[in-house]
């Protein structure tokens, strides 16, 4: 059997090193798995910047009503 048969029957070639292959592998893992990781990053930075403007004071007391200030919101 020449290599060309034996690589489209999924064996792996003999000239190729641990490393290469083990790089290769992990390519193949971001190439099938681009959009979770694109998925999670995005809820992950829009986590991260919404904790950090709450973490803020001035934008914190949006969220927090004052005693004595006067309603914005009248009912």
């Amino acid at each position: 059997m020449s290599k060309r048969t034996m690589m489209a029957g999924g064996s792996r070639r003999n000239d190729e090193s641990f490393l290469t292959r083990m790089v290769n592998s992990v390519f193949s893992f971001l190439r099938l798995a681009e959009f979770e990781i694109l998925f999670v990053l995005f809820f992950l930075i829009a986590f991260l910047l919404f904790k950090d403007l709450t973490a803020r004071p001035e934008y914190n007391q949006i969220l927090v009503k004052k005693p004595g200030a006067a309603e914005w919101w009248n009912f």
